[in-house]
């Protein structure tokens, strides 16, 4: 019974992440779109590493996987935007910190699975890791940023 509302639970915040996202798409400032997405995106990451504790893989490779779609939205949102990083700091240096964080944090994650299961984090943070290396060298004006 107790593993039935421990499945029931991560279906639950499985499908309350996805609406997360649904409602970050829903916000017409690109800026806090991009914001909203990168919180998404360490909620994602906290119910992967719950789930991952609780021995749920899938409910873990989904979170990842919502991760992994929060931080592009992020970077694109922030595209969208038509900013110049180097002129209009301060939404890409937020995402470029943030990014970094969810790194460190992703790294960490990495570190404490089952050797078997490590595989599952390196595509997403591989992603995180290319988007962020974009923006940092955006913000230092060493890489031409495209617009919409």
């Amino acid at each position: 019974m107790k593993s039935l509302g421990v499945a029931l639970l991560f279906t639950l915040l499985a499908i309350g992440a996805r609406a997360d996202l649904t409602a970050v798409l829903a916000e017409r400032n690109l800026e806090k779109r991009a914001r909203k997405a990168l919180e998404n995106a360490d909620r994602a990451l906290k119910a992967a590493r719950h789930a991952y504790e609780h021995g749920r893989i899938d409910p873990a490779r989904s979170a990842l996987e919502e991760l992994r779609e929060s931080v592009e939205l992020a970077h694109a949102s922030l595209r969208q935007t038509g900013k110049d990083p180097v002129r209009s700091p301060r939404p890409f240096k937020h995402a470029e910190i943030k990014t970094r964080a969810l790194l460190r944090r992703l790294k960490h994650f990495q570190d404490r699975m089952a050797v078997d299961d490590q595989e599952m984090v390196e595509p997403v943070s591989r992603t995180v890791e290319t988007i962020h290396e974009d923006l940092l060298l955006g913000i230092m004006g060493k890489r031409k940023w495209g617009g919409k």
